[in-house]
């Protein structure tokens, strides 16, 4: 399929560095290649946590914001826990690769608010310190910040295990030559050896305002509740990849009718609807204004070249296209004459 593609597209590409080479060497490469300049910034993450009682951490990771000569944004390049396979867990921290681990969500934006993500593990605490008025303590390897009554705020840990290695490539919103765009940043890091880890997506964000009507995300629902399997099948999703599921079962029954967006929203919280299925609809159903406004596709398998990348969004595009007609997607219908059938309506 030739590139087609007319909307604004967001790309989140995962990708995994050979042993010895990081996220930060491909930031600094980038940014060498067109004049421009790195600014270290943090990435918000989630882990299970061993301690008895405590389901999960909250963390943050060393990421690289790339721009241009002239300020605008290249990328972005942060970590992705999933992407586990291949690393070597045992290995020690490279030296100023470090993570910030906390136990609240609030706690962890102030901490991304005060610390500094380029300055090294020794200080990167002390801001929040004084703000506690408290003495950040060295525990071997670990550096731990308790307030005045010894409840601990937050702790600095060495990156162990190899996890300066994965890299998530997150665009800016492309309006146009996306191959292009696609091609300056992947063919830099294909010269480095860079590859597609086993467990590797790519994630698409579309703009979620013309899915905030309800017929559209309706369509939205059926298309990946109905055609899951073809979907997959057609797209090659990867079975390695972890975080996808299908649509909870309330919200696509809710969808048998022609429900409001009240009923939706009832019918995303009876099932639990959370960021980690197929499709992330989050925010185009959030009832205040969203954090990303935007409909994301996580089902595209991993890939490291930009013409797969972007023959399979023109696919998905072309898809959504016919999901904003409000007439209800006819069942049993082919998949590609979907597409089709939005191709044509397109070029009239």
């Amino acid at each position: 399929m030739t590139e087609r593609l007319r909307r604004r597209i967001g790309f989140e590409i995962e990708l995994m560095a050979p042993p010895g080479v990081s996220r930060r060497t491909l930031a600094f490469d980038l940014a060498g290649r067109c004049g421009g300049s790195v600014r270290p910034v943090w990435h918000h993450d989630s882990e299970p946590s061993l301690v008895p009682g405590l389901g999960r951490f909250l963390h943050l990771t060393q990421g690289f914001e790339v721009r241009r000569a002239d300020g605008s944004l290249l990328c972005t390049l942060v970590d992705d826990v999933t992407l586990l396979h291949g690393l070597d867990s045992r290995a020690p921290a490279v030296p100023g690769w470090f993570r910030i681990l906390t136990d609240d969500g609030r706690l962890l934006r102030l901490l991304a608010a005060q610390c500094d993500p380029a300055s090294g593990p020794a200080a990167v605490l002390d801001p929040v310190a004084k703000l506690w008025d408290a003495e950040v303590r060295r525990h071997g390897q670990i550096l731990r910040l308790d307030d005045p009554a010894g409840a601990t705020i937050a702790l600095a840990a060495p990156l162990s295990g190899e996890r300066e290695r994965p890299c998530e490539v997150i665009t800016p919103p492309l309006a146009s030559g996306h191959r292009e765009a696609l091609a300056q940043l992947l063919g830099p890091a294909r010269e480095l050896g860079f590859t597609v880890p086993r467990e590797a997506a790519v994630h698409l964000h579309l703009d979620g305002g013309p899915f905030r009507d309800p017929a559209a995300l309706s369509n939205v629902i059926r298309l990946f509740a109905h055609w899951r399997e073809p979907l997959r099948a057609v797209l090659a999703t990867n079975p390695a990849c972890r975080r996808l599921a299908p649509l909870p079962a309330p919200l696509v029954d809710a969808v048998a009718g022609t429900p409001t967006m009240a009923e939706l929203r009832t019918a995303a919280d009876a099932g639990d609807l959370t960021k980690y299925f197929d499709v992330n609809l989050t925010q185009v159903l959030a009832g205040t204004p969203p954090i990303r406004d935007t409909v994301e596709i996580r089902i595209l398998p991993g890939m490291i070249d930009e013409g797969p990348i972007t023959d399979r969004a023109a696919l998905v595009e072309l898809l959504l296209e016919r999901c904003l007609d409000p007439a209800p997607l006819p069942a049993g219908a082919d998949l590609l004459e979907l597409a089709a059938d939005a191709l044509a309506d397109r070029d009239q």
